[in-house]
């Protein structure tokens, strides 16, 4: 019976940082344009410096030059537009039409393409009355966008941070003990992401409910996974509430979920007041998606509880 409570714990925690009804993980949607934009600029002063370093260049040779480069700014300026596109249809909750506008730059070598996919991917597999088998199909083929985007740029932060979310989804496939040894992998993974990029805040909640997930553990699971590892994952409430509220300082009232889980974890340091305060933010917040409305009946369940 430890066993099946643990394996039930482990795979509500972990299963996604975005709620356990299978609501992507929305959050923040500030992306990245003004990358891009530098993109196409940095493709036009690496011609000038071309040009300055080589004055001697021939006319045939310069012409040459102009139209391969005049080529990758269009496709540069193209990429843009599809990543805008796609950052829209995500903002509107447009899975299905987000999917398949991207599912086109499959074999794209681009990691702004690849984890966005996987980020697409998950949330197809997340929505209502999908069949099982193709759930799972779409939970590894996530995975599989997310690691080759993090193999084509390790340097990108998202990449990382889809990488640590796909993982923990593709662990519920294969039983506890993968699914807790791949927890020290996420915890990198997204420590990663963070240090890449310190305003995502996503990252920081996704962080924060990691450290949530391990430090409500009840002693008796805490047993069952120490059978398994030697030194199983741990944390503590006091570590997940720094990352909750990091999150809620780097991009406030960001997401619902950041609010109920703060008001849960000073549930569980036993301040009643805080979580009150943010419990009523969370009831309060405007539910603009299914995750919302969930939250909201959370919260309304807690503050009853509480009195």
């Amino acid at each position: 019976m430890a066993t099946v409570a643990f394996r039930r714990c482990v795979s509500w925690t972990l299963l996604s940082a975005s709620g356990a009804k299978g609501v992507g993980i929305r959050g923040t949607n500030r992306l990245y344009w003004t990358t891009f934009r530098r993109t196409a600029g940095a493709l036009t002063s690496r011609r000038a410096a071309f040009l300055l370093g080589f004055p001697t260049l021939s006319c045939l040779g310069y012409e040459v030059y102009h139209r391969v480069q005049t080529s990758a700014v269009v496709h540069a300026l193209e990429k843009e537009e599809v990543l805008e596109q796609a950052d829209y249809l995500y903002s509107c909750a447009e899975t299905e039409k987000l999917y398949q506008l991207l599912v086109q730059y499959k074999d794209s070598d681009d990691a702004e393409f690849l984890w966005r996919l996987a980020r697409a991917s998950r949330d197809m597999s997340l929505l209502p009355n999908m069949e099982a088998e193709r759930k799972k199909q779409l939970m590894y083929e996530g995975f599989e966008y997310a690691k080759k985007a993090l193999e084509k740029d390790d340097k990108c932060f998202a990449a990382h941070k889809w990488y640590a979310v796909c993982l923990s989804d593709t662990g519920d496939y294969e039983g506890v003990k993968v699914k807790i040894g791949n927890s020290y992998i996420i915890r990198e993974h997204l420590e990663r992401a963070i240090e890449l990029n310190p305003k995502d805040a996503t990252s920081l909640h996704i962080l924060g409910f990691w450290c949530f997930a391990f430090a409500e553990l009840p002693w008796y699971q805490r047993k069952v996974a120490a059978l398994i590892f030697s030194s199983p994952p741990n944390s503590t409430y006091e570590e997940a509430l720094e990352f909750f509220l990091k999150a809620e300082e780097v991009d406030p009232n960001f997401y619902s979920k950041n609010l109920l889980m703060l008001g849960k974890t000073y549930l569980g340091m036993k301040d009643k007041e805080k979580a009150r305060f943010y419990l009523t933010k969370a009831k309060d917040y405007p539910a603009h998606t299914l995750e919302d409305k969930e939250v909201h009946k959370d919260a309304v369940d807690l503050l009853k509880k509480l009195g």
